[in-house]
């Protein structure tokens, strides 16, 4: 589930129009490789020229052209310009670095560090190499050198912690990590650094206090933010009693509780996210309308239409900028059974976001929900163009086309779409296993599920709960309510999901009117009701 609403603050997104000029397209960009070219037709081992215009390729992330310059110029640079082939090798090293050629990089590195062995910053690229490439004797003396030149240098002593930690020699991993947060105490980026070591050591508790401690520190920390939200996807009680433990301890500062509301929402925990934003509501801590959109959406997780749809009206009333507003407005109304009040919410949710393809495709379902299939079926075709790789595009529109428009040839090619996508096998999300269940691959679907169940901590029950709408699918009703009974132990407490949302093949729906299924529900109902 994305993270949506975030605080105006806490997370900075960017976003790059469709029309904005590509750099390599800007005029004077284009002037200066033309002069570049003609340079280097008057004299083809001009290495300097080389040079400069491999910097220009590199800085516009053409690694393949910016590589094949930087060749020719290292090839004929004399070996007596030494400051200049130590850029250059710097240069062709960082290159391997952003194509996934680590070897070659450290061959580069190690020259680099024979042309100028003073470079600081050319010792600790060798030696960051090394560790990623598991040398970690030649890293750990890389480091130790970089510490001798300078013995407060971060990143050296961090790289001995790390180094450290991979000799399982954890007292000195410790003790390298605190002396460098002794030396910079007011450094948010040293408590970042530390909280790898400490992860890497297995002490997610440490780590999440020093993520918390360098937002305290600096609270525009993108990456602080985004390694919390990352770790409650492997640890999500370490991350939830460590925000809890900085609420006790600063209980008006509001962005603690935003950031555990946020996260509890993301792993469909809806209950304690409600309390929390009500409590930010309640202690006036902000007055954000990305708050009652967030309890619009919770709200309408836990099934509680009516207060969902008080909540976002009240968002959609603080914001002119309403348009994603819409679209949870729209879904509100269609789980109502309200068709035709919610394809006047997506309509304007379109209008307001035309490129949004979660507009175009919540506009599709309503239209579908009113029996306009054929006008649906384009929708959701215009959002699989927006996002191609957004898998429950494709199985929506396989549905409609499959079983109401009666395209069963055109809906195959949807999910053979689906099941060639370029995703990671072991995530989720990417459907494959439904895909292959709707073309008749059976033992493919149940393959691809027990693979991702095996290695899988499944920390928010949503990949059982993954695994119970396959099941639910293929006919396996016992094992579809095994894995159902696991997501609701692990906290799964999107009750539209368990109960309504029939929109493709990722659906509980077979199941529903088991006796079994229905006790279930009953059983862990602490996770719906307040």
């Amino acid at each position: 589930m994305k993270l949506r609403y975030i605080l105006a603050g806490a997370v900075i997104s960017c976003s790059l129009s469709l029309s904005a000029q590509s750099p390599a397209d800007n005029p004077i960009t284009k002037a200066m490789m033309e002069v570049y070219r003609q340079e280097l037709e008057a004299d083809p081992q001009n290495y300097e020229v080389y040079f400069r215009r491999a910097n220009e390729y590199y800085n516009l992330s053409q690694y393949l052209r910016a590589l094949s310059d930087i060749d020719e110029a290292i090839r004929y640079t004399p070996a007596t310009e030494t400051d200049l082939l130590f850029q250059e090798h710097t240069l062709r090293a960082n290159i391997y670095l952003m194509t996934d050629r680590a070897e070659d990089a450290l061959n580069d590195l190690s020259r680099a560090c024979q042309l100028d062995p003073t470079s600081l910053t050319s010792i600790y690229l060798k030696a960051n190499t090394e560790y990623e490439l598991g040398k970690y004797l030649e890293a750990k003396a890389d480091f130790g050198r970089l510490q001798r030149a300078d013995s407060r240098n971060l990143e050296a002593l961090f790289g001995l912690a790390k180094v450290a930690v991979k000799e399982n020699n954890l007292g000195l991993a410790n003790e390298y990590a605190d002396r460098a947060i002794a030396f910079e105490p007011s450094n948010s980026v040293a408590y970042l650094q530390r909280a790898n070591v400490r992860q890497l050591m297995g002490n997610n508790t440490g780590a999440v206090d020093d993520l918390i401690v360098a937002i305290s520190i600096d609270k525009n920390n993108n990456v602080a933010l985004q390694r919390l939200v990352a770790m409650s996807n492997d640890d999500y009680n370490a991350v939830i009693t460590g925000l809890t433990s900085a609420m006790q301890q600063a209980p008006s500062v509001g962005m603690f509780v935003y950031l555990r509301a946020v996260i509890a929402m993301s792993h469909y925990r809806y209950k304690a996210a409600i309390n929390d934003f009500h409590y930010i509501i309640d202690e006036n801590l902000y007055n954000y309308h990305g708050i009652y959109g967030s309890l619009a959406e919770c709200y309408f997780g836990l099934g509680k239409y009516q207060e969902a749809l008080t909540e976002i009206n009240q968002a959609m009333s603080m914001t002119t900028e309403n348009g994603q507003y819409y679209i949870v407005r729209a879904k509100i109304r269609r789980a109502m059974g309200e068709y035709d009040r919610a394809l006047e919410s997506a309509s304007e949710g379109l209008g307001k976001l035309p490129a949004s393809s979660a507009a175009m495709a919540e506009k599709g379902l309503c239209l579908s929900s009113l029996g306009k299939y054929t006008d649906a079926s384009s929708l959701l075709g215009g959002a699989i163009m927006d996002e191609p790789d957004n898998a429950s595009y494709y199985l929506m529109r396989a549905r409609i086309q499959n079983d109401n428009l009666k395209e069963s040839g055109a809906a195959r090619q949807l999910y053979q779409r689906v099941a060639d996508l370029d995703l990671p096998d072991d995530a989720v999300t990417g459907l494959r296993g439904f895909a292959e269940f709707e073309l008749g691959n059976k033992a493919n679907a149940i393959s691809w599920i027990e693979s991702i169940l095996s290695g899988s901590k499944d920390a928010d029950g949503s990949i059982n709960y993954h695994a119970a709408c396959l099941y639910a699918q293929l006919g396996n009703t016992v094992k579809a309510l095994d894995c159902m009974e696991r997501s609701l132990e692990n906290g799964y407490a999107n009750y539209y999901n368990w109960t309504q949302y029939d929109d493709s093949a990722v659906s509980v729906a077979p199941i529903r009117t088991d006796k079994a299924f229905k006790d279930l529900l009953q059983r862990y109902s602490y996770l719906f009701n307040e």
